[in-house]
């Protein structure tokens, strides 16, 4: 694993602010400079800084910590490569935490925003106790498209504090829209090196608080031994810790990274701005990229509340079309600094 790395800004910014804990002697998440738009979302400023974006992890080094994945998973993972320094030139403000059920609900009924799952008829995806996988050609975990499922309708409990799921990047895209009319700010999704940039906050190890799957049981909502029960087909992935959380936790329930943003892992995968291009990284600007000019299929990243472990790495990449819905995906905003002090 490389040494972590950062530019003297962000490492400034990480000494001044992270405190250390008298009683335990463990660092603290600093106390980071927020703002809250009208919808309640809580941003956090992001310095801006240098990074080294993507992963340079062997198979076979990934095997010695992921022995129960088949290796064939572990020589998917090609287009986290070549690892490649990224600038990210201006600070920005990122949401401190995904958006909300009760966000979300409050922007459709200001805005009369029909989500895709609504507004063409066919749902979205749910979990549903009596449905089998293998009752489906892709084996798929869960149960859709079909009207039943939603925004609002996941399949299990949800309260206003749990993040949104069944949106898709077209649903996330609208809403940036129009909190930027209404606003007169500029919200819009993370480009893909904005948000590896935010998630691994100073870090350059698998996860934003080091290398052992074992240890994101305090900081990401994953598949572990609290939904285990739910899918025992697939024990030999589950993390052999409980976040306390079967489905998605209320945002904010776990400890956050070094910036302040919880749930960058685990709990709901996240859109972001760029197409996806395989060979992408080996052309990448190196200040600001924003990913290829045209695709197919859009980012999204950091894993969901039934994610493995492997897939919540922090240079873990996966894609879906636009209009993707799924009771896994949700998103997280974007709000563009006014001026390089961060005043607003």
């Amino acid at each position: 694993m490389s040494n972590p790395v950062g530019s003297a800004i962000t490492i400034a910014w990480l000494s001044l602010s992270l405190g250390l804990s008298a009683c335990s002697g463990l660092v603290q998440p600093p106390d980071p400079p927020s703002h809250v738009n009208s919808l309640g979302m809580r941003f956090v400023r992001i310095p801006a800084g240098e990074f080294l974006m993507g992963s340079d992890e062997s198979p076979d080094r990934l095997a010695r910590d992921f022995p129960a994945y088949e290796p064939q998973r572990l020589l998917q993972l090609s287009d986290e490569q070549p690892v490649h320094r990224v600038r990210i030139s201006q600070p920005f403000w990122l949401g401190q935490h995904e958006v909300t059920v009760g966000q979300f609900r409050a922007f459709l009924q200001a805005s009369g925003h029909r989500p895709e799952s609504v507004a063409d008829g066919s749902g979205g995806y749910g979990y549903n106790p009596d449905y089998d996988p293998a009752s489906t050609l892709r084996g798929d975990a869960f149960e859709g498209r079909d009207p039943r499922y939603s925004w609002d309708q996941p399949g299990f409990a949800q309260t206003d504090q749990s993040p949104v799921l069944n949106v898709s990047w077209n649903d996330a895209v609208a809403l940036a829209r129009w909190l930027s009319l209404k606003e007169n700010r500029v919200y819009r999704l993370p480009t893909e090196a904005e948000w590896e940039y935010a998630c691994r906050a100073g870090s350059r190890t698998r996860y934003h608080q080091g290398d052992d799957p074992q240890s994101l049981a305090q900081v990401a909502n994953l598949f572990d031994a609290a939904a285990l029960p739910y899918w025992p087909r697939w024990q030999a992935y589950a993390l052999a810790g409980s976040d306390g959380h079967a489905f998605s936790a209320p945002v904010g329930s776990l400890a956050p990274n070094a910036f302040g943003l919880h749930d960058m892992l685990g709990n709901a995968w996240e859109w972001v701005a760029d197409w996806h291009d395989e060979a992408y990284y080996a052309s990448s600007p190196s200040s600001d990229p924003t990913g290829p000019e045209d695709g197919e299929v859009k980012v999204r990243r950091g894993g969901s509340w039934h994610s493995w472990a492997l897939y919540a790495r922090c240079s873990f990449r996966n894609w879906n079309t636009p209009q993707t819905r799924y009771t896994l995906v949700g998103m997280r905003l974007l709000l563009e600094a006014e001026d390089d002090s961060g005043r607003h």
